[in-house]
């Protein structure tokens, strides 16, 4: 069998494949039960400092 013909073969059914499955897997995580909290609070990251300016760091 030649090398391209079999490359593509794989890339159009078991590459196809993997990646759909990682992305399901993406989803998934994504959408986990636990996973609130943590979208929440990255969600709340521009509004931290609403009062006064963020603290001086030190090497700054």
């Amino acid at each position: 069998m030649e090398t391209y013909s079999f490359l593509r073969e794989l890339a159009d059914s078991w590459a196809l494949l993997a990646m759909f499955a990682f992305f399901l897997g993406i989803v998934i995580w994504a959408f986990r039960p636990g996973s609130n909290e943590v979208h929440r609070d990255v969600a709340d990251i521009p509004f931290r400092h609403e009062d006064k300016p963020a603290p001086k760091e030190a090497g700054q």
